[in-house]
């Protein structure tokens, strides 16, 4: 088999997600899972191949790393003697929450060159936030090529590795957060008689846009709440609710949770 640039070994969510991002750049792609029907199913819809891990360690460049943390350590021991044997350019790009550069090199048994990432599940729709981190190995070349690739996958955001487990807790973590506000948002619609699938588009489409005009203009949230709140109006009355609810430390609890569990995860891995 000819040498391909990205391999993905596991085609779950993420994984899936993130190969048919970087196939709409390139075909040069193979996809393993350990369903084969299911790497099968979605290589047929991308227009790429299959393969098992033991082809993708050997052959691509780029070997994505989509399997949950607890399997890695099995997963990266059934294909470590073909990293080993590997003389060409190798970066390993892993997802899985907790687990640091070195352990992964350590898993691996070599000091290969790694990008660390942490995607969320908006890059279905080529509207992820993905963070990423490297060794200090990882050329600007090595980069340059993986961001170009990864391009319709959403925005990549540099962060170092010692910010990753907090960085995913908002980002990675954040999108549920933002499915649990728009579900109340569009419930409090429902409540106010307006039918679930119109509440629904009205909460979810708010959002999006308060979001887009957010980024958009770099306007300060305080600001953009008070551009929205008149005095005496209706909104003010919302926005105190949601201060006296303490809408705030909720969240930023919710933050802290997945926060301390991420670096659990990074314990026992």
């Amino acid at each position: 088999m000819s040498a391909k640039q990205f391999g993905f070994i596991g085609t779950g969510n993420m994984g899936g997600a993130l190969a048919t991002a970087v196939s709409k750049s390139t075909k040069s792609v193979l996809l393993a899972d350990h369903f084969a029907d299911k790497a099968q199913a979605l290589a047929d819809k991308l227009g790429v191949e299959t393969a098992d891990n033991r082809t993708i360690a050997k052959n691509c460049e780029y070997i994505f790393l989509g399997v949950k943390p607890q399997m890695m350590a099995d997963m990266l021991l059934s294909i470590k003697d073909e990293l080993k044997e590997r003389q060409d350019n190798l970066v390993l790009v892993t997802m899985a929450a907790g687990l640091s550069i070195d352990t992964i090199r350590s898993l691996a048994g070599g000091d290969y060159k790694v990008i660390r990432i942490m995607p969320n599940t908006p890059v279905l729709v080529e509207q992820g936030e993905i963070l990423f981190c490297k060794s200090s190995n990882v050329s600007d070349e090595d980069i340059e090529k993986f961001l170009c690739n990864m391009k319709f996958a959403g925005m990549l955001t540099p962060i170092g590795e010692e910010l990753m487990n907090a960085g995913c807790s908002v980002s990675g973590c954040g999108p549920a957060f933002v499915y649990m506000f728009i579900k109340a948002l569009a419930q409090g619609g429902e409540d106010c008689e307006i039918d679930s699938d119109t509440s629904l588009k009205l909460a979810a489409q708010t959002v999006l846009g308060s979001a887009k005009l957010l980024l958009e203009s770099g306007t300060d949230p305080d600001i953009l709440i008070k551009n929205v709140c008149s005095p005496g109006g209706s909104t003010i009355e919302g926005v105190k609710s949601l201060e006296e609810s303490k809408l705030y430390d909720i969240v930023r609890k919710a933050v802290k949770a997945s926060y301390e569990r991420n670096v659990e995860l990074g314990k026992t891995n």
